[in-house]
């Protein structure tokens, strides 16, 4: 019969490396408990700077709409889409590239905000999540750096004020641009993410006024 060889340790040494595992399992566990709040934390900085970027781009295609409006009497948009196809002159025009997902919620269920009889003047958020930012915002949203929630991050056409009524109403976009991709349009790229998507009616500046206040 052949004996099987099997390698022998003294109890003590057995003892000892079992407590060095137990303790290199406990140590790893500690270190995955800390890296997932930090990554929380890094994920909600990044879809912080997209909302900023996403909501001025909606403020700047509602402006140009204001603006390039026929007729004595300006107006505003009555619906988000009317932004991507403004019909409201002979010649179409296009003041946004899609509708932009809210980073925050993950839909195209923005909050509006409404001026009696003149259309939407703004979008906000409709996350109750508190905001990490404070600091360094550009002038036109200096307001923000008092947010109790991303609700009070309103991207409001400056001739629209902030006076006009918070529309719950759920705006979902028609078939064409529903599956439009998510893309994230704050992209890595600074060179390119504060590209102007609209159309040569919009106003000269199209800066991205977040580029250099990340933090």
């Amino acid at each position: 019969m052949v004996k099987k060889n099997r390698a022998s340790y003294p109890c003590g040494e057995e003892g000892y490396i079992y407590l060095w595992t137990l303790f290199a399992v406990a140590l790893a566990g500690v270190g995955l408990a800390g890296v997932g709040p930090m990554w929380q934390i890094e994920s909600q900085r990044e879809k912080e700077m997209e909302l900023l970027h996403v909501g001025d781009q909606f403020r700047r295609a509602i402006e140009s709409y204001y603006l390039n409006s026929s007729g004595k009497a300006k107006r505003y948009p009555e619906s988000l889409e009317q932004l991507l196809e403004d019909r409201s002159s002979l010649i179409a025009k296009r003041h946004l590239r899609k509708i932009f997902l809210d980073p925050m919620t993950n839909s195209h269920d923005w909050g509006l905000i409404e001026q009696a009889g003149s259309g939407i003047t703004g979008i906000y958020s409709k996350s109750d999540k508190i905001p990490l930012k404070r600091t360094n915002f550009p002038e036109q949203y200096s307001t923000f750096s008092e947010a109790k929630s991303y609700q009070d991050w309103k991207f409001v056409h400056a001739g629209g004020g902030t006076g006009g009524t918070d529309s719950q109403r759920s705006k979902t976009p028609k078939s064409g641009v529903q599956g439009a991709p998510a893309t994230n349009p704050f992209a890595s790229d600074k060179a390119t993410a504060g590209s102007n998507p609209l159309s040569p009616s919009q106003p000269a500046d199209s800066t991205n006024p977040f580029t250099q206040n990340s933090q």
